[in-house]
């Protein structure tokens, strides 16, 4: 496996586990530890936006 492909990889499950914290502060928890639950989720989103930019670049 080359840089790409664990890139690739990374992206892919930061991208679900992104999700389903999302999820789970929406779903799950409906006080304000879902606020935190759906802020963590953003920053894994916006941590796999960069790695899937950083593909091809390494």
């Amino acid at each position: 496996m080359n840089k790409n492909t664990i890139l690739g990889w990374a992206t892919l499950l930061m991208l679900v586990m992104g999700i389903l914290l999302i999820a789970l502060g929406a779903f799950r928890y409906d006080d304000v530890a879902g606020w935190g639950f759906a802020a963590v989720g953003i920053g894994f989103l916006a941590n796999a936006w960069v790695f899937s930019s950083l593909k091809g670049r390494l």
